[in-house]
């Protein structure tokens, strides 16, 4: 398969060969499929047995019409036969859509599904496209794109929820707010073919809001749902009329006997496709964090069954794509030719934790391998994944190339001290040495003018009555100040009484400070803390000052470097986050959960998050 990998790749007007191509290539047996996002919990095994078992039967004769098939699916989904319409797979329903509902133009998110944008583009249809930001993590802002939809004067909007490729998601609340907002439009098309593996909330679909509706199409799939993509079928939801127009130009036996035959099974196993649905979210909050761990690789949130990554800087996708295949026979989905997206781009499809081990094991061999080969060229001397060019790439790519003054500004800060937490000039003494001071008091009286700031190493008096000392020994620690573990380093230095709101009168503030530059003094000499100054606290005030922690060593630059946004996990590059990968975001589940029993196969609408 080595050296026939790139022809494959090049003689297929797909995004990948087929896996059919691939097992000729291969002895008759296809790679690790981590590229087309099926369902791998289902089918059962029992089902797929007795598919094999009635294979004569099903090929040898035609399956009954597509009406009796779509009856059968609408009995299971509890929706009414009139209001939906069965495709052979959902890109035979957005053909007809297109052909038949949108006259002059559409408008799409991207990167997104790629038929979203090819097909009206090969009727003549101009499509309007909403590029969704790598700054934001290519969240879908509902308010910018129907102000985009308004300024284009677009007549046909679509949502991918979740979308393709990247897992972005959309509350129903969200979504039927944007129904609400673009009533006037000739159509608004919710493409939820992914929408069963997302487990946000409890009942995420707009099906029931698009029977009601005038101008709303529901688009949903089967074969990704249920692992089949091999059968082609899928449906839509509408009203009446629009659903009744679809179905009316789909040819009488659009359907397959694959179809009737798995159609007309499910009824009898709907626990065990809950089950399957439920794996697959705990598989993917696994899988994101084992992905996170590799350096410089970025995982993004979704509620897909798949996961959008970036490369680390220098790896090229279709390099690690090849690779992936050729020496370790793991097929990935690159993104190259997704239009919002480039050749840095993975989709990963969700597996079992063993193929993801799998995986994880190839892309560090290709990625990192022996430095020789590998995909990421290697930095120079004394660098790593976190710092170097892989730094200044995600900071520039987090604003998409707007830039960061607070880089500059950390930048130009190279030689501020690790205990320095101030935006202000350091004192010339930082008073670390005496137990139970922390080293607030220091920089307020730094900044004091030069007519009121102590003279160096003076005998501290002591303090008057009512500013005791035990007061400064039960100062909060530095971390739980505002203002200062999580402070963010701001564009011009604020006032000292801005940053400490409850310090003490300057006054008590500079006596303070001549104790410990004093008691600092004396700490040097003996070598060993101070035990005791003038009105010393009391032992257990003593010992509580003592256990307070001094805040963890934060180095100038990582401390100065911008942050993200709220909520944003870890990736594996020391002092970066990327966007994504928190238990929130990337929702799945940590442990298998009971099968439910139902009654009979959930309906539509329902069916897919009874999540507790």
């Amino acid at each position: 398969m080595a050296d026939n990998v790139a022809s494959l790749f090049r003689g297929t007007a797909a995004h990948s060969p087929s896996m059919a191509a691939l097992a000729r290539e291969s002895d008759g047996v296809g790679p690790i499929d981590f590229c087309i996002p099926c369902n791998p919990y289902f089918p059962t095994p029992g089902m797929f047995d007795e598919l094999a078992g009635r294979l004569r039967e099903i090929i040898t004769y035609y399956p009954s019409s597509a009406d009796t098939i779509t009856a059968e699916l609408c009995a299971l989904l509890q929706l009414p036969p009139s209001c939906v319409a069965m495709g052979n797979g959902s890109t035979e329903l957005i053909t007809w859509i297109d052909h038949l509902l949108v006259r002059e133009s559409l408008a799409i998110p991207v990167p997104t599904f790629g038929r979203w944008t090819d097909q009206p583009m090969e009727t003549g249809k101009r499509v309007d496209m909403f590029p969704l930001m790598e700054s934001n993590g290519f969240a879908l802002d509902p308010a910018q794109y129907i102000e985009f939809i308004r300024a284009r004067g677009t007549r046909v909007a679509v949502i991918c929820n979740p979308n393709n490729p990247d897992g972005g998601f959309l509350s129903r609340r969200a979504v039927v707010n944007f129904m609400d907002q673009l009533q006037d439009l000739d159509l608004i098309v919710i493409d939820e073919s992914f929408l069963e593996f997302a487990d946000a909330e409890n009942d995420p679909s707009v099906v029931e809001e698009a029977v009601l509706r005038p101008n709303v199409i529901v688009l949903r799939s089967l074969g990704k749902n249920f692992g089949l993509h091999g059968i082609r079928f899928g449906y839509l939801v509408a009203n009446p009329a629009l659903a009744g127009k679809i179905r009316s130009m789909l040819p009488k036996w659009n359907l397959n006997s694959f179809a009737e035959t798995v159609v007309f099974m499910l009824k009898e196993h709907g626990a065990e496709y809950m089950e399957s649905l439920h794996l697959v979210r705990r598989d993917r909050l696994d899988m994101a964090r084992q992905l996170s761990a590799l350096p410089g690789l970025t995982v993004y949130p979704s509620q897909g069954n798949f996961l959008f990554v970036r490369l680390p800087v220098g790896a090229e996708g279709t390099v690690v794509r090849d690779r992936l295949l050729s020496e370790h026979r793991i097929l990935v989905r690159e993104c190259g030719n997704k239009i919002g997206s480039s050749s840095r781009f993975l989709r990963l499809v969700v597996r079992p934790e063993t193929d993801v081990r799998r995986l994880v094991s190839g892309m560090e061999q290709v990625l990192y391998g022996s430095r020789r080969g590998a995909a990421v060229p290697e930095l120079g001397t004394g660098t790593s994944y976190s710092s170097g060019t892989a730094a200044v790439d995600r900071l520039i790519s987090e604003t998409n190339g707007v830039g960061m003054p607070l880089a500059a500004q950390a930048a130009a800060m190279p030689s501020l001290p690790p205990a320095q937490t101030w935006p202000g000039p350091a004192p010339a003494q930082a008073p670390t040495g005496m137990p139970g001071l922390v080293p607030a008091p220091a920089p307020a009286a730094a900044m004091m003018p030069p007519q009121q700031q102590p003279a160096a190493r003076m005998p501290a008096p002591a303090p008057p009555q009512q500013q005791p000392m035990p007061a400064v020994a039960q100062m909060p620690n530095v971390a739980q100040m505002p203002g200062v573990a999580q402070m963010q380093p701001a564009p011009q230095m604020q006032p000292a009484a801005q940053m400490m709101p409850q310090a003490p009168p300057m006054s008590a503030v500079a006596q303070m400070a001549q104790m410990a530059q004093a008691a600092q003094a004396q700490a040097q000499r003996q070598q060993a803390p101070i035990p005791a100054v003038a009105q010393a606290p009391s032992p257990a005030a003593q010992a509580q000052a003592r256990s307070m922690q001094p805040p963890p060593q934060v180095p100038a630059m990582p401390a100065m470097a911008p942050a993200p946004a709220a909520g944003l996990g870890q990736t594996g590059m020391p002092g970066l986050r990327n966007r994504g990968l928190t238990a929130a975001q990337v929702r799945g589940r940590t442990e298998p959960e009971p099968a439910p029993q139902p009654t009979g196969w959930p309906a539509a609408g329902a069916m897919y998050n009874q999540v507790s």
